[in-house]
Parts: structure tokens; sequence; C-alpha cells
């Protein structure tokens, strides 16, 4: 690379805990209770009536070890929409316990932890997520951009943001969080 030197600034603002980009849930095959849950959190849902299902389908059904760690991170998912962070943790902890190669568990642990402001964990967490190689790596880069902001380095979190944009253009948040920084080269 050159000896250029790269000066970032950047417009506060998007560092809410709200900002998270969660949902990478996991595919439950099979019928049931969890594959339900499953189609729910790939639905987008949040309501309480689809955690009990996934609850139900935890304490009842005889899963897999994957398909149960998957319902585990369904759950979470759910609550990680509410920002119900430290629940949603749990869940994500528990998915981690059952299956450690679970890369969908670490992406969502680590969003959880970046929304609770725990950003350094939340980054160990992401650059794990990637390691494993993720389904959708987008939101493992955008949540690894909130957790460099969160550690206040700049730098790597426009980088992030960027990567982002890269694997998917039509995705607007992490090009609204590009559209504060300002680059110059020196």
């Amino acid at each position: 690379m050159r000896n250029a030197l790269m000066l970032l600034s950047f417009a506060a603002g998007a560092l809410l805990a709200g900002s998270v980009a969660a949902a990478q849930s996991v595919t439950v095959l099979g019928g049931g209770m969890a594959r339900q849950c499953s189609n729910a959190a790939l639905a987008g849902e949040s309501e309480r009536r689809f955690e009990a299902m996934c609850t139900l389908a935890i304490e009842t059904e005889m899963l897999s070890q994957r398909d149960r760690a998957g319902t585990f991170v369904n759950r979470g998912i759910m609550k990680l929409r509410r920002s119900e962070f430290g629940p949603a943790r749990a869940d994500f902890d528990r998915a981690v316990e059952l299956k450690s190669d679970l890369a969908e568990a670490y992406v969502n642990r680590g969003a959880a932890l970046v929304g609770a402001r725990q950003y350094a964990a939340g980054l160990s967490d992401l650059n794990r997520a990637l390691e494993l190689g993720v389904d959708e790596p987008e939101k493992a880069y955008y949540n690894r951009a909130l957790a460099h902001e969160g550690l206040d380095d700049m730098k790597s979190a426009y980088f992030d943001y960027q990567k982002a944009v890269e694997l998917s253009p039509e995705w607007d948040a992490p090009r609204r969080e590009l559209a504060r920084f300002t680059v110059q080269r020196r």
C-alpha cells in the first residue's frame, strides 16, 4: 500500500443499540414446531407467540443437535429484534454450547453484544462468525463496523461498512453509515 495518510472524519449518529443487524436465522429441516420457529425467524417475526413456539419445540421435540442449536438461534433472533440483548445472548450461548461451529450463533451473539455496548466481546464473536463462513457475511461486517465505532476505531469501521456494501449493494443501512464518513488522502 502507498504511504498515503488516510484521514477519516465522520458524523456521529448510528451507534445506537437498535441499529445492529440481526436475523442470521438457521433453517431447521423437517416438520413440527422447530420448523415453524425457523420459518417465523426467516420471515422477520418477533412476536412472543412465535418465541413461545420455539420454546415449546426446544422443550418437547426430538431434534438433532444442529436443529436444537438452530432453534435456540431462531428464538434468540426474535428476542434480538425486540432489543432484549441479555436474553437473546443466553439463547446464542446455548446454541454455541450445542454446536460450536454454527456461524449464525456467533454473528447473532456478536450483534447482541454490540447492542449491549460490549464492543470488544462482540468483535470477537463477529470475527469467529466470519472465520466459520456465515451465510450472510454482510451482516457480520456491518455489526463489526458498529463494534469498531464503539471502540473508536473509525478506519476499521469505515472499511467494514464498505465491505458490507460490496457484499450487499442493495442494503441501505451500511450505505447510510458510509455517508457519515469523509475520506481525505494526504
